[in-house]
């Protein structure tokens, strides 16, 4: 009997271990070879830059990475090619690049219509170029499983997608692209046909005809998950029967469209829902009836407009564990809020104030709590009594040290995992004299303390917290070494001591940090050379020393850092030649070692070949390397972005290789290259920018360039450039700065330049060339020019009337901006920070870096420019500088130039104006800069206002009819009038003297008339006296006159017979 079990036994386990062993294992049927064939076609039209299907070889075609078989038949049933590395990893993780892991082609090929027998098809986050979404996808009506999300697909959605109607998911979300490319339905009908649909995501597809859209999705029944992000809906386009046969809905997602309030009560029907979002909408209120989710667990209302209080809505929602309400005006908590089971909260960035509310105090659930970006005063003491809390992040507020006892919870809150308060105003010592307590040192993973106010040492508590991952404590006043108990810390992945006062040489304990990823120690005081036990952060996939003073050469220990993916040495004090191991760090993305000392020669033959093929952005910039460029170096870095190596001593010419790489930015400013600028430009709509100045450059303008539709700047300047300007530039659409100066340009400045050439060009620099013949008036119509330098040229003819209209130039009356036209929406924003332009500004040539974007400057000096000056020049009120010295003007200087109230610069001198000084350039209350010397001007100099600043007798030299105050020669009729260099005060002194004489006159007569009256009105004698007097007078004068009358009678008749 025992024999007889012993062997059922044997026999059971041995088909057990059969059992297994078919689970586990993938299938031993024969693949079909029809259908490895088709495989194999698809995948030779892939590009595998990380070769992803390397185990796409052999007869075994099940067993193949990604693929999936019947164990019965054998046929191919899954495909899955979905990329490991999504958009949101590549945004957490360093080393995750979807791009980089892609498979890549211009379509999917149709081979795969041989797999008869596909129910799962995956080819998510890779790259198909925008390419239509095959037909015969439609006809695999075995599918269940469709998933192309963020697979770069475009154009119409087949509407034979109506036939898989086996299909429980459809995922066609995120294949957007802001051009016409982008994947769009025309009908939707054909989504009413898949009846099996349990999970539908259309997130980004444009709905061109939606009106019927939820009718459709309402004969749907068996629809779990719906997700319509980003889909251009409104109120209108949910009626009230929206989900009335959708009640089995548990998710929705409704995020980045046009909803508002008040919100369709067609939600109502939803009472299964578990998960809602509406983020990223215009909901200004919650409806009551939200009281009716009562399986609700996940709510999301970010980035609307909800104001107040927490809406009561909420109050009864009993289920409900994620509530995120980002980025509203939310001002006050009430009491009742507590009561909810929450476990996961985001109130960050609203209108929160004071200390944090009471209400948080009975929620005895929450483990993550977000409540950055508000105005919270204060923690209070009961805040520590939240045990459960894991995740915690006040950073942001206006916390101060006395009101927030950081110590308290750094001992008290055991369970925290992560605690961020930066960006607060918190100083001293993070923790004072008190102990860690035991549990914190043992959870803790994360710590942010950065863009505080700390100004101590480095605190040694933080060795002992011993599964600390991430330590954030940059843009603080630490001082002093790193603690050498920091190198306790064998769990640190990241760490950041960024912008502080640390100083000293580096310790070789920071090799102890073996597990960092990231390691950030820039804007310090670091000194000496690096030490050698950096070598041992083999893990290291950031490193940053910049602007620290480190010295000596690049220690050779780096070369073991063989995971780096970004290393910056900039701003230190290094010296030697770039290092042979660089060869070794092949995972390389980002090299600066711009601002140190380095010399020697760039040679990728020997000391980088190999680190240059993935690098992306390299900054040489500010040093004295030297030598030739290696003609291969645009073959040898195939994905460059950015080429920085401005400001040094190479030599040679500009490598072709360099045209074919698809770069953003090429600069190869201030050095010593010479010969023809290269001629084989090609447009990928990625440039930015192309600087080539001060070198030794020779030959014509390369009409390639007239093709980079998207470059912003082009720095062409001192070099020795000729040829006449190229008159066809159509397609430099976007070109922001165009930089020509300092070369030998010859011809005339093409008419063709318009605003259809350059609608978007706001700095043109054409000064010190050879150009001959007129400004063509053309030149107006570039109404975005800020900048207009055509100095010292042959340029002849006179200023055209029309330069008025340059509307970059003017300020709108109505406030102090300049009426410029917006700028395209790329990197200009940033660009004009790092950009420099030469201009001569009050007599002094500047390079124009930061604040160039505020420069309006209108150049038109050292030409042989005639005729006047054009009235319409005073209507550029935004000018800063307006410079016409060295021309043959004449007339009169315009009387409105009071008009131009933004002038700090004005240089009309060496020429022949006429004339007086205008009265109205006193009113230019910002001018500290004026020349008007060797001319013909004559009269009087004002004396007004800004005038009695600008009293440096050079500035009016030469002119022989001038004068006054500051010349030595007087005007006429100064010597009648001392003093009439104080004219001002004399005449405001007169004015005062006849105010006082009209007074005392008028006193005097009040007086006299009033005295006289009174007398006679008192005194009866005096009356009497008064009035006799007065007759008798008048009878004096009467007789008089009587008198003379006829005397006159007499004469009369005599005189008339004398002249007959």
């Amino acid at each position: 009997m025992g024999r007889y079990l012993s062997a059922i036994s044997s026999v059971f386990l041995l088909l057990i271990e059969i059992a297994q062993i078919c689970l586990s294992a993938k299938s031993t049927v024969p693949c079909i070879e029809r259908e490895r064939q088709a495989l194999l076609k698809f995948k030779a039209s892939l590009q595998d830059p990380t070769n992803r299907l390397s185990s796409w070889k052999g007869i075994h075609c099940c067993r193949w990475e990604g693929i999936g078989c019947d164990n019965v038949t054998g046929h191919v049933v899954k495909l899955d090619l979905s990329n490991s590395c999504t958009i949101r990893q590549m945004t957490d993780e360093l080393g995750c690049d979807v791009g980089e892991n892609s498979l890549k082609a211009p379509n999917i090929n149709p081979s795969l219509s041989q797999l008869e027998y596909l129910t799962y098809l995956d080819l998510s986050n890779n790259d198909f170029q925008f390419s239509p979404i095959p037909m015969f996808i439609g006809s695999m009506q075995q599918l269940t499983y469709l998933a192309l999300s963020s697979a770069n697909l475009g154009g119409r959605i087949p509407k034979n997608f109506g036939n898989l109607t086996n299909l429980h998911l459809l995922d066609l979300s995120l294949n957007y692209d802001d051009t016409d490319s982008t994947l769009y339905t025309a009908d939707i009908d054909w989504i009413s046909k898949l009846r099996s649909l349990e999970t539908l995501n259309m997130t980004m597809v444009v709905f061109r005809k939606a009106n019927n859209l939820f009718k459709v999705l309402n004969i749907l029944p068996s629809l779990l998950h719906i997700s319509l992000s980003f889909c251009g809906l409104d109120n209108s386009l949910i009626p009230h029967s929206a989900f009335q046969n959708l009640t089995s809905l548990v998710y929705l997602d409704l995020s980045w469209n046009s909803l508002h309030s008040p919100i369709s009560d067609a939600f109502r029907n939803l009472t299964y829902l578990e998960t809602l979002e509406l983020s990223r909408n215009n909901i200004t209120s919650i409806p009551s009836w939200f009281n009716n989710f009562k399986k609700l667990s996940f709510l999301d209302l970010s980035s609307n407009v909800l104001h107040g209080a927490i809406p009561d809505a909420f109050k009864n929602m009993s289920s409900l564990v994620r509530l995120d309400l980002v980025g509203n005006s939310i001002n006050s908590v009430p009491s009742w809020f507590g009561n909810l089971k929450l476990v996961r909260l985001d109130l960050s960035r609203n209108d929160l104030d004071g200390p944090i509310p009471e209400a948080f105090r009975n929620m005895t659930s929450i483990e993550s709590l977000t409540l950055d970006g508000n105005r919270f005063t204060s923690v209070p003491s009961w805040f520590t009594e939240l045990k459960t809390l894991v995740y915690l992040d006040l950073s942001s507020n206006k916390l101060t040290p006395i009101k927030c006892s950081l110590s308290s919870i750094l001992i008290n809150m055991c369970h925290l995992k992560s605690l961020s308060f930066s960006d607060n105003k918190l100083r001293g010592e993070p923790i004072g004299s008190y102990e860690l307590s035991a549990c914190i040192r043992y959870d803790l993973e994360t710590l942010d303390l950065s863009h505080n106010d700390f100004s101590d040492r480095l605190p040694t508590w933080l060795g002992r917290l011993e599964n600390l991952e991430d330590l954030y404590l940059e843009s603080n006043f630490f001082y002093g070494s790193i603690p050498l108990s920091l190198g306790k810390l064998s769990n640190l992945r990241r760490m950041s001591l960024s912008n502080n006062k640390l100083e000293g040489p580096l310790s070789n304990d920071i090799g102890q940090l073996v597990n960092l990823t990231y390691l950030d120690l820039s804007f310090n005081n670091f000194h000496g050379e690096l030490p050698r036990g950096l070598g041992e952060l083999v893990n290291l996939q950031v490193f940053d020393l910049s602007n620290n003073s480190f010295n000596g050469s690049i220690s050779q220990v780096l070369g073991q850092l063989v995971n780096l993916e970004k290393l910056d040495l900039s701003r230190n004090k290094l010296h030697g030649s770039i290092p042979d191991y660089f060869s070794q760090l092949v995972k390389l993305r980002e090299l600066d070692l711009s601002s140190n000392n380095l010399d020697g020669t760039i040679s990728l033959g020997k000391n980088l070949s190999s680190s240059m093929l993935q690098l992306s952005e390299f900054d040489l910039s500010n040093n004295q390397l030297s030598g030739p460029l290696p003609k291969n170096i645009g073959y040898m870095m195939p994905r460059l972005i950015n080429l920085h190596l401005e400001n040094n001593l190479i030599n040679g010419s500009i490598p072709n290789s360099l045209c074919q790489n698809k770069l953003f930015t090429l600069d190869l400013s201030k050095n010593r290259f010479s010969g023809e600028i290269p001629n084989c430009w090609r447009d990928h709509k990625n440039w930015d920018k192309i600087n080539l100045s001060f070198n030794r450059l020779s030959g014509s303008f390369p009409s390639s360039f007239e093709s980079l539709s998207s470059l912003l700047w082009l720095h062409l300047n001192s070099n020795n450039l000729q040829g006449e300007l190229p008159t066809s530039l159509s397609f430099l659409k976007q070109l922001l700065i165009l930089d020509l100066g300092e070369n030998q340009f010859s011809g005339s400045i093409p008419s063709s330049w318009t605003t259809n050439t350059f609608p978007s060009l706001h700095i043109l620099r054409l000064r010190q060339n050879m150009l001959s013949g007129s400004i063509p008036s053309q030149l107006c119509q570039l109404t975005s020019l800020k900048i207009l330098d055509l100095s010292c040229n042959n340029l002849s003819g006179s200023i055209p009337w029309c330069i008025g209209n340059l509307r970059g130039m003017i300020r709108d009356k109505s406030n102090t901006e300049l009426t410029t036209p917006a700028m395209p929406p790329t990197s200009a924003s940033f660009g004009w920070y790092t950009e420099d332009v030469k201009q001569i500004m009050k007599g002094t040539e500047f390079d124009y870096v930061k604040i160039l974007k505020l420069v309006v400057n209108l150049d038109l000096s050292e030409n042989n420019l005639d005729g006047s000056i054009p009235n319409g020049i005073t209507s550029l009120t935004g000018l800063i500088g307006l410079n016409l010295t060295n021309n043959n003007l004449n007339g009169e200087i315009p009387t409105m130039i009071g008009n131009m109230k933004s002038l700090e610069s004005l240089d009309m001198s060496h020429n022949h104006l006429s004339g007086t000084i205008p009265n109205s350039i006193s009113a230019l209350t910002t001018l500290s800069h004026l020349n008007l010397s060797h001319n013909n001007l004559s009269g009087p100099i004002p004396k007004d206002k800004q005038f009695s600043t600008l009293d440096d007798p050079s500035i009016y030299a030469e002119n022989p009819y001038l004068c006054g105050s500051p010349l030595p020669n007087k005007c006429l009729g100064d010597e009648l009038h001392p003093g009439a260099g104080n004219e001002d005060d004399n005449d405001s002194k007169d004015k005062v003297e006849k105010i006082w004489f009209f007074f005392i006159i008028a006193v005097g007569f009040a007086t006299g008339f009033w005295g006289v009256i009174a007398v006679l009105l008192l005194k009866k004698s005096f009356r009497f006296a008064y009035f006799k007097w007065v007759d008798e007078k008048a009878d004096d004068i009467y007789v008089a006159m009587v008198i003379k009358m006829a005397r006159l009678k007499k004469l009369m008749p005599m005189k008339n017979r004398i002249r007959g």
